[in-house]
């Protein structure tokens, strides 16, 4: 699976959510590659889901790629039931 973490310019919010989206992940026990993006490369990357904010999810709305969105990118509680809630589907 590929995850990839999208923020306005793909260097420095989105990177804190991907080192948290890992640390997640490492912990649930689950194994992905997770990269980073801005959100208009997002699409093109083709990743199996896409995490991001809601504005930026806005952006991404006709888009095939399942997009989760988390209101702090600092916030691993959150993150952790946003991917629990899409790992169960």
């Amino acid at each position: 699976m590929k995850i990839l973490t999208v923020c306005g310019l793909g260097q420095g919010s989105s990177l804190i959510l991907r080192m948290n989206v890992e640390s997640v992940l490492k912990e649930l026990k689950l194994d992905a590659d997770v990269d980073n993006s801005d959100v208009s490369s997002a699409v093109f990357e083709k990743p199996d889901v896409i995490i991001t904010n809601k504005e930026l999810a806005e952006n991404l709305k006709g888009s095939s790629i399942p997009v989760l969105i988390v209101k702090n990118y600092f916030d691993k509680e959150e993150i952790k039931q946003v991917l629990q809630k899409f790992f169960e589907n």
